[in-house]
């Protein structure tokens, strides 16, 4: 049994807010009544979209910026660091931010650029927030991935977790780089995985969907062609409303808290992939970003 009673008057935090599911999203969790706090890079644009929410929402509602570039580990540690001054409630916080890097791109920390987006990010905000998540009587953590976790069939290569034989000057043609991406989909999934099971008790539970194939402006950052490769998927796309759909539904449902750990599709629960099923794999993973985030994560094993 759970005491939830869907979003309105919760505090939702959410990545990747500025466009796409992301703003579909938190469009209709303010409409239901939920409170906004949306991390984004960009101040301008997270004030304008900010201003977009309110008006859909008829006014009502409320929307906090927080400024933190997500691929910066020293930026996530300053934005946390703002929101625990600003918030002091956190009831869901969904990773949603991510991108997919044709080129090999690393961070100022030295991290692979798609793999410290889409894996470190999530995995370090999650858990500097953790402790003001647990102090609601139950909250949700709710994180993007994606149908092309199965890409990465034989799983992740933590042999090569920086990707240096990823990007080879073929990567564009072999698809190295998609291949990437798959693998950071599956950490996606792996990190929800273990996440629920160290927070079994606590009153705190974690979910990861698949949003399906959206037309929002993804993949936009590695040139025209893959725009225009991108432009030509777009009519059998689903709406980034659509996309949001199970978001929305995973933040609002009353019914899925027996269900932490899960991974969502169309509203349902889904077999992800037998890459996405390793217990093993997970708790390596979990192991592996301590090491990448230098620190600690402190949640029981």
């Amino acid at each position: 049994m759970t005491d939830w009673t869907g979003v309105r008057g919760k505090y939702v935090l959410i990545t990747g807010a500025t466009s796409g599911i992301g703003l579909a999203a938190a469009k209709e969790l303010a409409a239901r009544g939920a409170k906004l706090g949306i991390i984004a890079r960009n101040p301008v644009k997270a004030h304008q979209v900010a201003t977009q929410i309110k008006a859909a929402a008829d006014d009502h509602a409320t929307v906090e910026v927080f400024l933190a570039d997500m691929a910066s580990q020293r930026s996530i540690r300053q934005v946390a660091n703002d929101i625990l001054s600003r918030c002091p409630r956190i009831d869901i916080l969904v990773n949603n931010a991510g991108a997919m890097y044709v080129t090999r791109q690393l961070t100022d920390e030295g991290v692979e650029m798609t793999w410290a987006l889409n894996v470190i990010a999530p995995f370090l905000l999650t858990t500097l927030l953790l402790d003001r998540l647990k102090q609601s009587p139950s909250a949700r953590v709710i994180t993007t991935t994606s149908h092309g976790h199965k890409m990465a069939r034989k799983g992740i290569d933590f042999d090569d977790l920086n990707a240096e034989r990823r990007y080879t000057p073929w990567a564009r043609f072999t698809g190295g780089a998609t291949r990437r991406y798959g693998e950071s989909k599956l950490a996606n999934i792996l990190f929800t995985t273990e996440l629920a099971r160290r927070l079994e008790g606590t009153g705190v539970t974690a979910y990861c969907f698949d949003p399906g194939l959206v037309a929002t402006n993804f993949n936009s950052n590695n040139g025209s062609a893959v725009r225009a490769q991108m432009a030509m998927m777009r009519p059998f796309s689903r709406t980034p409303e659509q996309g949001a759909e199970t978001l929305v539904w995973l933040a609002d449902s009353p019914d899925i808290s027996g269900d932490s750990g899960r991974y969502y599709a169309r509203k349902e629960p889904q077999a992800p992939s037998a890459a996405a099923q390793d217990a093993h794999a997970a708790r390596r993973l979990w192991d592996v970003s301590q090491k990448q985030i230098g620190t600690s994560a402190q949640i029981r094993p």
